[in-house]
Order: structure tokens, then sequence, then C-alpha cells
């Protein structure tokens, strides 16, 4: 990156000017992200911990839970500090940072939740063969895809930002540092760089998006050879998977797949992907499951 001004610094402007609106915002995000750090937290100690979730799904879960927690990280505990001081800033190197690991984490998670869906297509579709198929070996594999998804996906957005020179007074409408905001500040023309954004970051969402609400499609239309309660288990499910994956991936096609403007509703549109998801998945993926409760019980009670 080539600035081509003195100032160092980037000026976020939150969700409000008012101070005292700032801080009751922040309230909110601190009990919301120890909601997430707690379940998700709790999540992962007690698959690590229990004998008994050896399944592949859980596997896959211990993984997405710790992947919401340091994605979540990323952008809420400094919207929570920042809400107690008077001017809001960070480094252009802190922002390009910001950026990466936002793009690592949010990237990987599109990926374990592509992963989640096959390996719940397995386990429904091909019940017989679950086992072989969703060996150790191919577990593991599966995950060094996500994370190695999620790591090229952040390089690529990475490099793209940090090409651009920038100039001028730079302050940020948004409360956290993303590709579109900070396109804005760049004193060069960005179609170009706007468009390989576009292309690597909306891609990724839509595609993955498709993927995952086609096999649920055929995990649905498989369902006709179950008794009437596999249907139904089955069926409760798969809704409240594609819920949290729509709260998830409809937001985030909305932003990163039109072109590189920002508009005033994305700060909203961004809580819903960057907290709303990683508050929410606990409840759906694991709360609801009869196996997980039991194990947390044990855990608690020290057994």
């Amino acid at each position: 990156m080539v600035p081509t001004s003195n100032e160092t610094e980037i000026i976020f402007l939150g969700f409000s000017h008012n101070r005292d609106v700032q801080k009751i915002i922040s309230v909110f995000f601190l009990l919301m992200y120890t909601a997430i750090v707690l379940g998700n937290g709790l999540i992962v100690v007690t698959i690590m911990a229990s004998k008994g979730l050896t399944s592949p799904m859980y596997f896959f879960l211990g993984y997405l839970s710790f992947v919401e927690i340091c994605y979540c990280s990323v952008t809420a505990p400094k919207l929570i500090l920042d809400s107690f001081i008077e001017r809001k800033v960070i480094s252009v190197k802190g922002c390009i940072t910001q950026i990466f690991f936002l793009h690592f984490f949010g990237g990987t998670e599109i990926f374990l939740l592509v992963v989640m869906a096959y390996d719940r297509y397995v386990a429904i579709c091909k019940p017989l063969h679950y086992t072989v198929i969703m060996s150790r070996r191919v577990r593991g594999l599966l995950v060094g895809a996500a994370w190695g998804g999620g790591l090229l996906h952040s390089f690529g957005q990475t490099f793209l930002i940090f090409q651009l020179p920038f100039c001028g007074t730079k302050v940020l409408d948004h409360y956290f540092c993303d590709v579109h905001p900070v396109l804005k500040l760049a004193c060069s023309d960005t179609f170009l760089i706007g468009t390989l954004i576009i292309a690597n970051g909306g891609s990724i969402s839509a595609v993955a998006f498709v993927l995952l609400l086609a096999s649920y499609v055929v995990i649905l239309h498989s369902l006709r050879s179950q008794t009437a309660d596999g249907r139904r288990k089955a069926l409760s499910t798969c809704v409240a998977h594609v819920a949290v994956v729509s709260l998830f991936f409809i937001p985030c096609s909305f932003v990163y797949l039109r072109p590189c403007v920002t508009l005033p509703a994305d700060k909203i549109v961004a809580v819903f992907y960057t907290v709303v998801t990683p508050l929410l998945n606990p409840v759906i993926y694991s709360f609801r499951n009869a196996e997980v409760k039991n194990a947390m019980r044990r855990l608690v009670r020290g057994k």
C-alpha cells in the first residue's frame, strides 16, 4: 500500500454520533458477544471432553463453534471498547489486518457449512456407508480444505486492498474495516479491483449458498423412504439449518455481490453475519440435540 498522505489512522463513525446511544449499543453487543463465546466455547469443550460425541457431525461442529468465536472476535471487542472512547480510530495496518482475519474466518465458516451439509447428506442418504465415507482421514482433509479455502479467499481480498493508494481524510462510515468501505478511501480508480473483490467474495457466498440449498433439497427428497417419525425429525433439523444458513448467506450476498458501494443499511446487515449467526448456531446445531445436551449435563456435573 502506498498512502499519499501522512495520515496513518482510520476513523470509525460507528452506529451513532450520540455517545449515550453508542454505550447502549455496546452493552447489547457485549451481552451478545459474551453469549457467543460462552455458548460456542461450551460446545467446543463438551465435544473435546465427551467420549460419546465421536460422530463426524460433532467433529465438524466443534470446529464450526471455534471459528464462530474467532470470527465474532475480529469485530465485536473493538466496537465495545470504541463506544467508551471519544475518538474511534484504527491504524491503516490494523485495518488491513482486520480485513484479513474477517475474511479468513468468514471464508472458513462458509466452507465448513458446506462440509457439514455434505456430512448430513451422506448420513441421511447413504447411512450404510457413512462411517466408511466419512473416515477420520477424510474428516481431517475436509477441515483442512475449509481452513485452506478461507486462507486463500482472505489472502486474495487483502492483496487487492493492499494495492490501493489512500489519500485525504480516512473516515469509515462503519464500525469495522471491510473491503467495500475501505475502497471508498482510495484516491485511484477502483473499478478493476472492485470487480475482482466481487468475483472473489460474492461468488464464493453465492455458490456456497446454492450448494447448501441443493444439498438440503436432495436430503428432503430422499426422506420419502423414511418413516414418518424419521421424516419429521430430519425435516425439523433441515428447516432449522436452512434458516441459520440463510441468515448468514443472504446478508453476505447483499453486501459482497453488488457493485462496490456502501449503503446506510450495511452496518445493520453486517450485524446478522458477524453477530447474529454465531449467536444462533449453538442453539440450532447443538442445544436442540439431545446427545449434546446430555453430554453438557455430564460435563457440568463433573461425571
